[in-house]
């Protein structure tokens, strides 16, 4: 088909290729850069760039990369430990540093869980935590982190009874009690749809999987098509999207970059744990030996019930006997110098590799002089913060928002939920903290600077971290004053500018009758009668005064509302 100008069409003929297919281009790709990788790195380099630059290298010497040295045929090899299931899993069960470093991540991520933000009454916050901790929502999430950490992938299933799991999730259909809780599905128990990717521009999940099916194995929903909408995804390590393409668009497990790491650090402790053995060796010198084991086996067993009987008796009151012509030697290694500098190194890469503090993954306390560990465990919980909000705050603020939904309580627009600090203060800092922060709001308050209801909300707000003040409510914040009150109102000394009146309301120290200005009562002095609070409010406000009662004391208002004085 010709287009306006008489050309083709751009790209007509081509074909259209799924990330299925470019999926299998990539992996042809990179099985030709492994066949390729053991060049001649002088070849590869000036194949690709034509020249060197930016690099130090002498060949008289055979100094730099490029020259003809050990460095120069040194290469990134292709070790997909991440597709080989079973063998992580060995990992997992079998080295306790590879369980640590899957599990101390995930554990933390979801040990202190999170609180709900916004007007929500505590009642209904009480329900909607209890209704989490009965579900096991926070264990699931848990297992989601772990599996995704190990496998390189997986997801949390949304539960909503009486729903068609394929269909896009909306949460303002889910009705009473139709929220269950969620299933756990890795990447190996799901088959993501990569043909049929998303669209849409304002989704989260933009170029992934618009759906996956549940594989014949799984422990339940075999074969089960669930659109993304109902799925919390997490993809372990990320990768670059072509290297993503090969793990048909999942991430990349934990363990798979520090695998070398893991190896030289348990080569490391095994082989000090065989030196150990090998501290003490003994040397038994016979002489004629080689001839008396090939010519008399009846002599040969005589000599080894000998040697036998002498390894027996050797010990701190034992007698070593042994022909005059025979000798003794034993050889002790009493220096095992280096090995604790060289176990040490491996396990601080092993720590850097992971971002994990070596407290933690190792279960070690600081060494070194006034070492507390605090700066490494404040950086740790700085990253697993950072962890929380990009991976888990969208997914567990649906959750939330579920079960608000399930149980029928209408969520207002400031609704959320933010993960409460690992760092966690101790009582004693909790309540200097407390009375701290209720001094400072409490004396913004008496001096007119804030409201009685900004200052409830202040105490409401501190309670948080402190735990004091948790019962004031919203209707308390709302049935409070919001406008901030003179000093003088609240119990400061009189006879100052704005000072309520000394004798009873009236300015000049004029008190009047008991029941004046009251409907019905005295008459003031005039012989008219009093007028009702309307009345004289209204009288007031002509005269640009009004006078208020506040909680039993009258006050004098001389500016309308919003004027300056």
């Amino acid at each position: 088909m010709a287009n306006g100008h008489g050309g083709s069409r751009p790209g007509a003929g081509r074909k259209r290729v799924g990330v299925t297919g470019a999926a299998r281009a990539a992996i042809k790709a990179d099985s030709k850069d492994r066949q390729t990788a053991g060049l001649d790195a002088v070849s590869q380099v000036t194949a690709t760039t034509g020249k060197f630059k930016d690099s130090f290298v002498n060949y008289s010497h055979n100094l730099g990369i490029g020259s003809n040295n050990v460095l120069s045929s040194s290469t990134s090899s292709f070790a997909p430990l991440t597709r080989i299931r079973v063998l992580l899993e060995w990992m997992y069960r079998g080295q306790f540093v590879c369980k640590n470093a899957v599990d101390v991540v995930a554990d933390d991520m979801t040990r202190q869980g999170v609180e709900i933000k916004g007007s929500i009454k505590p009642q209904q916050m009480a329900g909607i935590e209890q209704a989490i901790v009965t579900k096991g929502i926070w264990n699931k999430l848990r297992s989601t982190i772990k599996w995704s950490r190990l496998y390189g992938g997986c997801t949390a299933m949304l539960l909503i009874d009486g729903q068609l799991p394929e269909t896009p999730l909306r949460l303002e259909t889910v009705g009473k009690d139709q929220f269950k809780g969620l299933l756990v599905l890795d990447r190996w128990m799901i088959e993501p749809s990569l043909e049929l990717l998303v669209t849409d521009l304002s989704s989260p999940n933009l170029g992934l999987p618009m759906y996956y099916r549940v594989t014949a194995d799984a422990p339940a929903l075999p074969r089960m098509k669930i659109h993304h909408s109902r799925m919390i995804r997490l993809a372990g390590s990320e990768l670059p999207y072509w290297q993503s393409l090969q793990e048909n668009l999942w991430g990349l497990s934990v363990l798979e970059t520090i695998q070398d790491r893991i190896q030289a650090f348990d080569l490391g402790s095994t082989g000090a744990a065989q030196l150990i053995n090998k501290s003490f060796i003994r040397t038994f010198k016979v002489e004629g030996l080689k001839e008396l084991i090939g010519s008399n086996s009846q002599a040969y067993q005589g000599l080894l019930k000998y040697v036998e009987l002498m390894r027996a008796f050797q010990g701190i009151e034992g007698i070593t006997l042994m022909d005059m012509k025979d000798e003794y030697q034993g050889h002790e290694h009493g220096s095992f110098s280096g090995l604790s500098e060289i176990i040490t190194e491996f396990r601080q890469q092993l720590s850097g590799a992971l971002q994990i503090p070596q407290t933690k993954l190792f279960g070690t306390s600081p060494a070194g002089m006034n070492a507390t560990g605090e700066s490494d465990i404040r950086n740790y919980y700085d990253m697993i913060k950072g962890k929380q909000e990009s991976e888990l705050l969208v997914g567990t603020t649906v959750i939330y928002r579920l079960e608000a939904q399930s149980q029928g309580i209408k969520l207002p627009p400031d609704f959320g939920v933010a993960f409460k600090p690992l760092w966690q203060p101790t009582e004693t800092e909790k309540a200097d903290v407390a009375s701290k922060v209720t001094t400072a709001v409490l004396a913004a308050e008496e001096q007119g600077i804030i409201s009685p209801k900004t200052a409830a909300m202040e105490l409401k707000q501190q309670s948080n971290q402190t735990g004091v003040f948790s019962n004031i409510t919203q209707d308390d914040i709302e049935a409070a004053a919001d406008v901030p009150l003179p000093p003088e109102a609240l119990g400061g000394e009189p006879g100052g500018p704005g000072a309520p009146p000394p004798a009873g309301g009236q300015p000049g120290g004029k008190k009047p009758a008991p029941d004046e200005g009251k409907p019905g009562g005295k008459k003031p002095a005039g012989g008219k009668p009093a007028p009702d609070g309307k009345a004289r409010k209204a009288k007031d406000s002509a005269e640009g005064e009004t006078h208020i009662m506040f909680q039993g004391m009258p006050l004098h208002v001389e500016n309308e509302k919003g004027t300056t004085r």
